[in-house]
């Protein structure tokens, strides 16, 4: 696809990005990507969340990712700014290093007839992943495909990263053997998968997948960086790239030549050197060419950064 392409409007599955980090006692905004939402964006900076306050303080409380199908009527604390801003639903994934809170990325998105695409959580009950909750859009099939779906360890997506502990981008959904929804994926026009382990405290499994379409894309560029030491000569302050796809070029790693990234170099190099998300839009120093957003969310296991995951708009 020709680089003009990122030129054309674009309207995308997810329209808020937000990373919330505790700071005395409550979560505040570190970084956000708001878009045209000035307003929204403007209320949220001075908002605050204590421990189970709103849908940040929920994930950081219940130490787990949480969906939110409906503002209305619920523990959501902006909901006036969030319906004059068109959106609906939102998801709140906690990030730990073990049983320390470092954020919580929330994503936001709007309802509308045209808007396709699944952000789900999958956690581990006798033995088989089961659908805890998730958002699908106009998808409705697919949603109701996947509530009556369950995950041994290493089958489909889900259950593949459940086997691996690693995050795993997939392609081809709708015709790949390896996605097990892949008939009802096709008929909703989902193209690609990005599944991620969700570490918490307890030892409980939950996965995150993250399922794109072509007409409203989670992202149009993909990235998995591999930050394990033992991956980049036992030096902890680099990561590798392992796997990227994006629309315009294709696969974006070579085997024999990775990409590599050191900390504090560009974005992916902050959240290397931080630990902690990040979501950033346009003017965002080091943001690829050609890009208006990025979210990038790093995955701690046994006290070390694992991998770095990031997507792009």
């Amino acid at each position: 696809m020709m680089d003009a392409a990122l030129d054309l409007p674009l309207r995308t599955f997810i329209e808020v990005a937000e990373v919330w980090v505790p700071k005395d006692g409550r979560l505040v905004l570190e970084s956000g990507n708001y878009g045209a939402l000035a307003d929204f964006a403007a209320v949220s900076g001075q908002e605050s969340f204590a421990k189970g306050e709103g849908l940040p303080g929920k994930a950081w409380a219940e130490a787990r990712p949480v969906v939110l199908k409906q503002f209305e009527g619920s523990y959501f604390k902006r909901t006036d700014a969030a319906n004059a801003a068109g959106l609906t639903s939102a998801v709140a994934i906690p990030v730990f290093d073990g049983d320390t809170l470092l954020a919580v990325l929330t994503v936001l998105c709007s309802d509308s007839k045209a808007r396709i695409g699944a952000i789900e959580v999958w956690h581990e009950n006798d033995g088989l992943l089961v659908l805890d909750d998730g958002y699908y859009g106009a998808a409705r099939h697919f949603e109701w495909v996947s509530q009556h779906t369950q995950f041994p360890r290493g089958q489909g997506l889900p259950g593949a990263v459940w086997s691996s502990n690693t995050p795993i981008l997939m392609r081809d959904l709708g015709t790949g053997y390896r996605f097990v929804r892949s008939e009802s994926a096709g008929k909703a026009g989902l193209t690609t998968g990005l599944g991620l382990p969700i570490p918490v405290p307890g030892g409980k499994t939950f996965v995150l997948t993250l399922l794109s379409a072509l007409g409203t894309p989670l992202a149009r560029r993909f990235e998995i960086w591999d930050a394990r030491a033992a991956r980049v000569g036992r030096d902890a302050s680099k990561a590798v790239l392992i796997d990227g796809l994006c629309e315009r070029k294709g696969k974006l790693w070579d085997e024999d030549n990775p990409p590599t990234v050191t900390a504090w170099q560009g974005l992916i190099g902050r959240v290397l050197g931080t630990g902690l998300p990040l979501a950033e839009g346009g003017g965002a120093a080091g943001l690829v060419a050609g890009y208006t957003s990025v979210v990038a969310l790093p995955i701690h296991h046994g006290g070390e950064l694992s991998h770095i995951v990031a997507w792009y708009c």
